[in-house]
C-alpha cells in the first residue's frame, strides 16, 4: 500500500526546485504549513531526512532527497501522461516538455524545429533551455530537463540516445587569408597561425584533439564560449578557427565575410544526437518529440547535401505582404545516417 501521494511529491519536487518551503508554497498557491507538513510526513514515511533545514537560508537536499527527486520527476510525468492517454483519443498529444540544446546549436536549429513541431502538436508546450554539454548532462541526471540536444561526446552510459544527423568540421578563415581559396585545408599549414577556440564542453577538447591526433599543437590566441565571437573574431583577421555548427550566412554580426573550407586530414565528425536519462521512462511528449526530431532532419535533409531550416510563414504569403527573405540554405555538410537506430 502507497503511503505518500503524487501531491506530496509535488510538494517535495517543488521545494527542492526553489530551495525554500515558503517559495513553494507561493508557487502552488498553497499555505507553507501544507508544504511543511507533506514534507514532513514524507520524511516519516520514508525514515530519511530529505531536507537540510537552514535558519533563514531555505533548505538543501540530503544525499537521499536527491535520490528521491529524480523518481519523484519521472513519476510526477508518468501520472500527467497516463491522465492525458485516458482523457484524449489516441491521436491528440497534449502536455508540457522540458527540452534543452547544446548552446551553438540551438540558434540555428531550434526556432525552425519548434516552429514546425508547434504546427503539428499544437497542444504540447515545449520549454527551452540553452546549455553548454556538461550543464545539459547534469539537468538530465537530475531530472531538470527530460530530453537534450547535444553532440555525442563523452557522454555517461546512464545517457541514452538517438541519432539525428552527423556533421563534418570545417576550418573557417577571414576573406582573403593565404588559404582561403584552396579547396581544403589542412591542420598542419595552421599551426603557427593564431588559433580562436570555442570554448564551451564539449567543443575544447573535440577540437584541439583534432590537431594532437596528428601530433600537433595549436597557437591558442583567443577563446570564448560564444560561437558569434569567435566568427567575429575571425572575421577581424584575428585568426582562424575550427568549428562544427555553421549559420546560414558566412558573414559576421558586424559585416565581415568568412570563409569556410574543409579540413584536409582525416578527423571525427560531430555526431547530433537527442538524449535522455536511461532510467525515466520516456513520456507520450519525450516519443513524439524524438521521432518528430529525427523525421525533421531526414526531410531536410537536399541532393545538396544543405538542410532549409526556415521558412516563409504561409499566413504572410497568403496576405500579399512584400516580404524581403533571401531564399537560402544553411550550409552544413552532413553525412547522414537514415533512420538511424537508438543507440546507447
Amino acid at each position: 500500500m502507497l503511503r505518500y501521494s503524487l501531491r506530496q511529491l509535488e510538494y517535495f519536487v517543488a521545494t527542492a526546485d526553489h530551495s525554500s518551503v515558503a517559495d513553494a508554497a507561493r508557487r502552488l498557491n498553497v499555505s507553507q504549513p501544507s508544504v511543511s507538513k507533506a514534507i514532513t510526513k514524507m520524511e516519516d514515511q520514508f525514515s530519511v531526512q530529505l531536507f537540510i533545514r537552514h535558519h533563514a537560508r531555505g533548505v538543501s537536499l540530503t544525499p537521499a532527497g536527491e535520490r528521491l527527486l529524480v523518481d519523484a520527476r519521472g513519476l510526477l510525468r508518468y501520472a500527467n501522461d497516463l491522465q492525458q492517454n485516458v482523457q484524449e483519443s489516441s491521436d491528440v498529444v497534449s502536455g508540457s516538455l522540458e527540452l534543452a540544446c547544446f548552446v551553438a546549436v540551438a540558434p540555428v536549429f531550434m526556432p525552425a524545429i519548434l516552429a514546425d513541431f508547434s504546427q503539428q502538436y499544437p497542444g504540447v508546450e515545449v520549454r527551452l533551455y540553452e546549455g553548454n554539454q556538461d550543464e545539459m548532462t547534469a539537468g538530465l541526471t537530475r531530472g531538470e530537463f527530460e530530453l537534450a540536444v547535444m553532440y555525442d561526446s563523452l557522454l555517461p552510459p546512464e545517457i541514452y540516445t538517438t541519432e539525428l544527423a552527423m556533421f563534418e568540421p570545417y576550418v573557417l578563415l577571414p576573406k582573403g587569408h593565404r588559404l582561403s581559396r584552396q579547396k581544403d585545408v589542412s591542420l598542419a599549414s595552421l599551426c603557427e597561425e593564431n588559433f580562436i577556440l570555442l570554448d564551451v564542453p564539449p567543443s575544447r577538447g573535440y577540437f584541439l584533439n583534432m590537431f594532437r591526433q596528428y601530433g600537433l599543437e595549436p597557437k591558442v590566441a583567443f577563446s570564448s564560449p560564444s560561437l558569434e565571437m569567435v566568427r567575429g573574431l575571425v572575421g577581424r583577421n584575428r585568426g582562424y578557427s575550427l568549428l562544427v555548427t555553421r549559420p546560414y550566412y558566412d558573414q559576421t554580426y558586424d559585416g565581415q565575410t568568412i570563409v569556410a573550407l574543409p579540413i584536409r586530414d582525416e578527423v571525427p565528425n560531430g555526431m547530433l544526437e537527442i538524449a535522455r536519462l536511461e532510467q525515466i521512462r520516456p513520456t507520450r511528449v519525450m516519443k513524439v518529440f524524438t521521432e518528430f526530431c529525427a523525421d525533421w532532419f531526414a526531410r531536410h535533409q537536399l541532393n545538396s547535401g544543405a538542410i532549409k531550416a526556415a521558412r516563409i510563414p504561409e499566413t504572410a504569403l497568403s496576405s500579399g505582404e512584400d516580404i524581403d527573405v533571401p531564399a537560402v540554405e544553411t550550409q552544413f555538410q552532413f553525412s547522414w545516417k537514415k533512420n538511424a537506430p537508438d543507440k546507447r
